[in-house]
């Protein structure tokens, strides 16, 4: 059965916090609020967590999961190959709506689905989601929806498509922005902009002015 916990509540933030980090570790799922939409979320480092939420998703391996981290530290453990525009590109989005596709250090052990050898990074602005990334580390982290279906704005339609796949919701409100984040492309020699979301192609060119937009 479903636990669920208004995060706007102090006691209940406190509580849902600790069940939702001892959920993660177990290799459940948990619901988590971010800056843009409501996520899915497990320990990015159990392959079999991670399937679990592929499979409540509807999703398949062609679609790899993102990963969601609580600081920008956290990067060094996780990419290789990582250039001066994308760090530029850090300091100056994160915590914040901008994912970055970079090349993972070969010897981590996840699996995240069909990645070749990539992995879409994020730190989410929201203190839920940051706060649970800090107790358990990177978390895979995807819209919390069915396949086809729109990302929920609120913890409601999270737990109405996807009900007791999930352990721990953890109910933050409507969440600030429907927009999902940009992904930018850092694994070549210049970054390029694979989705436009809440940043545009302007607003990433007065960090990075040789960003290019994919076709």
């Amino acid at each position: 059965m479903a636990r669920r916990y208004d995060t706007n509540d102090a006691t209940d933030r406190t509580t849902g916090l600790r069940e939702a980090a001892s959920a993660v570790r177990r290799g459940e799922l948990v619901v988590l609020p971010t800056d843009t939409v409501y996520g899915i979320g497990a320990d990015a480092f159990s392959a079999e967590a991670v399937a679990d939420l592929l499979e409540a998703k509807g999703r398949g391996r062609s679609m790899p999961t993102p990963v969601l981290i609580g600081s920008p530290n956290t990067l060094h453990g996780l990419v290789t190959d990582f250039s001066e525009s994308a760090w530029e590109l850090v300091d100056a989005f994160w915590p914040g709506a901008l994912t970055l596709v970079a090349r993972h250090q070969p010897s981590l052990q996840w699996d995240l689905g069909d990645t070749r050898g990539t992995v879409a990074v994020r730190m989410p602005l929201h203190p839920v989601a940051i706060e649970l990334l800090t107790e358990v580390g990177p978390m895979a982290v995807s819209s919390a929806n069915l396949t086809g279906h729109p990302a929920p704005e609120d913890c409601d339609a999270a737990q109405e498509m996807l009900g007791d796949s999930v352990s721990v919701y953890l109910d933050g409100g409507p969440t600030p922005a429907n927009v999902p984040s940009s992904i930018v492309d850092v694994t070549g020699d210049v970054p390029v902009l694979l989705r436009e979301g809440a940043l545009s192609p302007d607003e990433l060119r007065k960090v990075v002015p040789d960003l290019e937009v994919a076709n």
